[in-house]
C-alpha cells in the first residue's frame, strides 16, 4: 500500500508482543527513496515505561514492572524521518528553531505496512551526525550488553547490525544520499498544524 501525502500515520516500534513506541506523523512522501515522514516538536509521542518511569534504555522489557505506553510531548527538534523500502534502518533529520542540525541514523528492521502506519523493531544501535557528517555511536553498549537475551539480539543479528551501521558511516563520510544536503532546507507548510496528536485507539490498536 502507498500512503498519501498530507496523511497522517503513525509510526510504531515493537518488540515481541508489545508496542514500545508510537509517533504520529505526516506523510510527506511514499515513492522509491522510501517513506517520508514529518513529526514537530510539541507533538504526541508515547514510548514504554514502567511503573517506576524507567525506560527501555533503563531496563530490559522482561524487567519492567507493570509497563505501560506513557504519553508525553516531543521536545526540542523538528524531525524529518526516511524509511527506505526494504531498508534496516531510518534517517532523521533534525531541525531547531527551522534550521538543520544534524542527522540521526536509527538501526531498525525493514518496516511492516498496515492500514493507518508502519512497524518496526528497534536494533539499538544508533549513529548521530553532527551537519559537518562528524559521527559518533550511540547506544554500543546497550547492543552489547542485550546481543544473546531472547527478546533482542543474537550474536549473528547483532553482527548484522554493526555491518549494515559501517555500510552507512561510509555513506557518511563520502557525503551520499541522503547526507548530501537532501533535505537540510526543509520547511513545514505554514498551514499544518502546529503539533501532531496520537488518534483515538493509537495505544490500543
Amino acid at each position: 500500500m502507498v500512503f498519501t501525502p498530507g496523511r497522517i500515520i503513525t509510526r510504531r516500534y515493537l518488540r515481541g508482543d508489545r508496542c514500545t513506541w508510537v509517533q504520529p506523523m505526516r506523510v510527506l512522501a511514499d515513492d522509491d527513496r522510501g517513506l517520508l515522514l514529518w513529526h514537530p516538536e510539541g507533538s504526541d509521542f508515547a514510548r514504554l515505561v514502567d511503573a517506576e518511569g524507567r525506560t527501555q534504555h533503563e531496563v530490559t522489557i522482561d524487567r519492567m514492572r507493570e509497563p505501560r505506553l506513557d504519553v508525553t510531548a516531543w521536545a526540542t527538534y523538528d524531525i524529518l524521518v526516511l524509511m527506505p523500502p526494504g531498508a534496516a534502518y531510518s534517517v532523521w533529520w533534525f531541525f531547531r528553531a527551522g534550521a538543520f542540525a544534524g542527522w540521526y541514523v536509527n538501526l531498525e528492521t525493514p518496516c511492516v505496512r498496515r492500514p493507518d502506519g508502519v512497524d518496526t523493531t528497534d536494533q539499538l544501535l544508533d549513529i548521530v551526525v553532527t551537519p559537518e557528517r562528524e559521527w559518533r555511536w550511540k547506544d554500543a553498549d546497550e547492543l552489547a550488553e542485550r546481543t544473546g537475551h531472547p527478546l533482542y539480539l543474537d550474536r549473528a543479528g547483532a553482527d548484522a547490525v554493526r555491518a549494515e551501521a559501517d555500510r552507512l558511516v561510509a555513506l557518511i563520510e563520502a557525503g551520499g544520499y541522503p547526507f548530501d544536503g537532501t533535505h537540510t532546507d526543509f520547511r513545514p507548510d505554514p498551514g499544518w498544524p502546529a503539533r501532531l496528536r496520537l488518534p483515538a485507539g493509537a495505544l490500543t490498536g
